[in-house]
């Protein structure tokens, strides 16, 4: 089996582990509330299937000797970190219904850098590049995750607010089963603010790598970065630095804090993922 073959490979079994991880969430979620709480096979699977996503993203980044890296790998890392965090979290929190939006789109992001395989960058060997990657990675992750958190609080907060909503059924049995809203908001915080420290290294390694790399530091002038993802950048980071100190200040929370967050993933999403996918697929730079 070629290298080429095995990583087409190893990327399908991983995308039908995760299905198979989403169908299982579902039918414990339709189960009776005793079986809602027996989840271990799910977490047993999510395992081998984060195992087989980093073999396959890890192939696939540097299989042919030099980094590659496109929109669709920054996507691949992106969910596997997402799905590590939550599976760790998942230990401490019963959050896993989360695997139910977390599997699906892991599934499709797996097999997405066999479609779209990015550039070879000539600095793959730059320490700098690296480092600033891994960061940029894990401060990502870490906010998508608060961003599907959040979505699980406004889904609660929604259906909390319901008249009609019958107990036990559906997706009110994976309500039930979690922490008060109060417990949800103070953890989707602390997930904010080690993304948002974690997204300030980001902005700080950038500036710092594209000043070793180009000799000059980054400004919007910059040819080779494109100017939208340096201000959606910074606009993410302002509006989750806002949040914080909203919250530190005023007491932000509730509705607020969930729009605050949705807005500033929107953001991070568009300086990220949506600035490479300019650049690949639209501009076929690479």
């Amino acid at each position: 089996m070629t290298g080429h073959e095995f990583y087409g490979f190893a990327a399908f079994v991983t995308a039908l582990l995760y299905l198979v991880i989403a169908a299982l969430s579902w039918v414990q979620l339709k189960a009776e509330a005793a079986t809602v709480r027996r989840i271990e096979p799910v977490a047993a699977l999510m395992l081998p299937a984060l195992v087989g996503h980093a073999v396959a993203l890890g192939y696939s980044m540097f299989g042919l000797g030099a980094l590659r890296f496109g929109f669709a790998h920054a996507l691949s890392a992106t969910m596997l970190v997402s799905g590590l965090l939550l599976w760790v979290e998942g230990f401490f929190v019963p959050l896993r219904g989360l695997y139910l939006l977390v599997a699906p789109i892991a599934a499709v992001t797996v097999l997405l850098p066999s479609f779209f395989r990015g550039s070879l960058a000539a600095e793959g060997s730059s320490l700098a590049l690296r480092v600033h990657l891994c960061v940029a990675i894990l401060s990502y992750s870490m906010l998508t995750v608060a961003a599907l958190h959040a979505l699980l609080m406004a889904s609660v907060d929604h259906y909390l607010h319901r008249p009609s909503a019958v107990p036990g059924r559906g997706l009110a049995r994976l309500f039930a089963h979690l922490p008060p809203l109060l417990a949800l908001e103070s953890l989707l915080f602390r997930q904010i603010a080690v993304g948002f420290v974690l997204l300030s290294a980001t902005v700080a390694s950038g500036a710092v790598f594209s000043e070793e790399l180009f000799g000059r530091p980054l400004g919007l002038e910059h040819s080779l970065v494109p100017p939208h993802k340096i201000v959606f950048a910074l606009l993410s980071w302002c509006v989750f630095g806002a949040l914080l100190t909203g919250r530190a200040v005023f007491g932000w929370r509730g509705r607020t804090a969930l729009r605050w967050t949705f807005t500033g993933f929107v953001m991070l999403l568009l300086a990220y993922v949506g600035s490479l996918f300019v650049v690949e697929v639209i501009l076929r730079r690479f």
